[in-house]
């Protein structure tokens, strides 16, 4: 069985060893789908006017989405704002707390800036909604992590 030595963080330096097939390059809660509707952005900025954004929702989990800024100014990174799509009722892939209405979220993420405008292309958002819970299977054992401080 392959394992892998990983650093475990705390008071004192420790490492422990996982099997590498329980780490995985894509360790997403849900899957993301790929979408091109068009949404709405609305934040306050740091003097507390209104501001907003004409955007295109590129991809969507039940916990994120990934926008596409079409027109307004650049967002700052961890700001509130909320996600709105325009036509709700078109789009049969958005998750249900899109289709309801505005969503409240906060920017993890900036892309590149534009060349053209300046402003980021792109922005990563975190939808905060209580996201759904996996079923835990109970015959599937934990691992054991075998320890060794230095």
């Amino acid at each position: 069985m392959d394992q892998i030595l990983i650093p475990i963080y705390g008071m004192s330096r420790t490492f422990g060893m996982l099997p590498t097939r329980q780490i995985s390059s894509e360790q997403r809660a849900s899957a993301r789908q790929p979408l091109g509707v068009t949404g709405r952005v609305v934040w306050k900025d740091g003097r507390g006017t209104l501001r907003f954004n004409s955007v295109v929702i590129r991809d969507v989990s039940e916990t994120g989405a990934y926008i596409e800024s079409l027109s307004g100014s650049a967002i700052p990174l961890f700001r509130l704002v909320t996600l709105q799509v325009e036509r709700a009722e078109e789009a049969e892939t958005l998750p249900a707390t899109l289709k309801r209405g505005r969503v409240l979220s906060a920017v993890y993420r900036v892309g590149p800036a534009s060349h053209a405008t300046g402003v980021p292309e792109g922005y990563g958002l975190r939808l905060l909604v209580e996201p759904k819970r996996r079923p835990t299977l109970a015959a599937a054992p934990r691992p054991a992590l075998a320890l060794a401080t230095a």
